[in-house]
C-alpha cells in the first residue's frame, strides 16, 4: 500500500481541498486521524461530498473531537489523551492509494509531549506540502521546508492553492522541493470543481506518486 501525507504551511490554507482533488485523480482513499470541532461538517464529510469516483473510501477518523482547538487542548477536554501508537496500529489497509490528511501544520501538537511531525515520522511516509499563495507565504513555505529537511523527511514536491501572488517557483527553487501541481482559485467548491481539478493535475500528479 502507498500512502502519503497531507500538511500545510499554515491554518487555513486549503489542506482538504487539496486532499480531496488528490484523492479524486489517483482513486484513492482519505484519511484524518483526528477531527477537532466541527462535527457536523468533518473534513471526512467534506472530502466525501465532493468526490464523483466510487472506488475511493473515506474512513473514520481515530479521533473525532467536539472542542475546536488544537488538538492537545481538545483531548483533554473530554478526557482523551491522543496516541500516535493507536493511530499507527488504526492506520487503514487499503489497496489504493492512501491519502491522509493532518490536523494543522506540522508542529501543531496533538499532546502534551507530541506534534503532527510525529505522526509523520512513526508513519515513515512521503509528505506533499500545501501551500497557500499570500502574502507571507513564502516565509511560512520555507519554514515548513527546512522543518521538514531538519527530521530527514521525505518529501514528494508542493502542491500549491489559490492565486494572490505568484511566489511558487521562488518557494520551489529556495527549498529544493519540487513542484506537483497548482490549484487555481475555484469560486464554487463542489464535485464538479474538484473532479476537473483531479483531471487537470492527475497525469502530472502520477510523476511524483
Amino acid at each position: 500500500m502507498s500512502a502519503y501525507f497531507i500538511t500545510g504551511i499554515g491554518t487555513g490554507i486549503g489542506k482538504t481541498l487539496v486532499s480531496a482533488i488528490i484523492t479524486e485523480a489517483l482513486r484513492g482513499d482519505y484519511w484524518k486521524p483526528i477531527q477537532a470541532g466541527n462535527l457536523d461538517g468533518t473534513d471526512c464529510l467534506t472530502v466525501q461530498s465532493l468526490l464523483t469516483n466510487d472506488q475511493s473510501v473515506v474512513h473514520p477518523e481515530s479521533y473525532l473531537l467536539k472542542f475546536a482547538a488544537s488538538p492537545h487542548i481538545a483531548a483533554p477536554e473530554e478526557g482523551l489523551d491522543i496516541s500516535i501508537d493507536e493511530i499507527i496500529s488504526d492506520m487503514p489497509s487499503t489497496s489504493n492509494t492512501l491519502i491522509i490528511e493532518g490536523a494543522g501544520g506540522l508542529l501543531s501538537p496533538i499532546n502534551k509531549t507530541e506534534f503532527n511531525i510525529d505522526i509523520i515520522k512513526r508513519l515513515n511516509i512521503p509528505v506533499i506540502i500545501v501551500s497557500r499563495n499570500y502574502l507571507g507565504s513564502i516565509n511560512h513555505s520555507l519554514m515548513t521546508a527546512k522543518v521538514l529537511k531538519y527530521h530527514d523527511i521525505k518529501v514528494a514536491g508542493w502542491i500549491f492553492n489559490d492565486e494572490y501572488l505568484d511566489y511558487e517557483n521562488d518557494i520551489v527553487v529556495w527549498s529544493g522541493y519540487p513542484w506537483i501541481a497548482s490549484v487555481r482559485h475555484i469560486d464554487t467548491i463542489d464535485k464538479i470543481g474538484v473532479h476537473a481539478q483531479a483531471m487537470k493535475i492527475k497525469d502530472h500528479l502520477k510523476m511524483f506518486i
